[in-house]
């Protein structure tokens, strides 16, 4: 059964590259996912309204699937999607893009792991610790993103 995934990422700077990876899924016959993620249009009507459809977005995914790119960690509404999606029982996977390249041919630099801002079990453990980043070249990405999704909510009894 293909899981239902939601893909955050950071729109603008990244957008190019994450596609590659949203868009592996249907070039394959079995994805082992369904895409849950939104576009950033709405961000254009406000911050309540971007909130109530990453709500909904988050609402029927099992798995959000942070795809991290140099200017990912830290980002307001990246944040918002990890606590949530922790915070709601879901689970969390990581995969660096930097290396995917974009239109120009080129690659970008890496940034923070964004897990890395979040803390657990009353501050005591880091949430990275828990949580599996993978890079989309070199770990294969096209070939094992429904691994990667199936072993990311099986870590959280899914």
């Amino acid at each position: 059964m293909a899981r239902q995934v939601f893909f955050s990422f950071h729109y603008a700077r990244d957008i190019v590259r994450v596609n590659v990876v949203r868009k592996s899924g249907f070039l394959q016959t079995e994805t082992g996912f369904i895409d849950h993620s939104l576009w950033e249009e709405t961000k254009l009507r406000g911050d309540r309204d971007l909130e109530k459809l990453i709500d909904e977005g988050l609402k029927g995914a099992s798995v959000t699937v942070v795809l991290i790119g140099k200017e990912t960690a830290g980002r307001k509404w990246i944040n918002y999607e990890i606590k949530k999606s922790w915070n709601d029982g879901k689970a969390l996977l990581g995969i660096r893009i930097h290396s995917i390249k974009d239109f120009d041919r080129t690659t970008d630099s890496a940034g923070r792991n964004p897990f890395e801002d979040f803390s657990i079990e009353n501050g005591s453990v880091s949430l990275a610790s828990k949580v599996r980043v993978f890079d989309w070249v070199a770990d294969d990405g096209y070939n094992n993103l429904s691994d990667w999704v199936e072993a990311a909510a099986q870590s959280r009894g899914l």
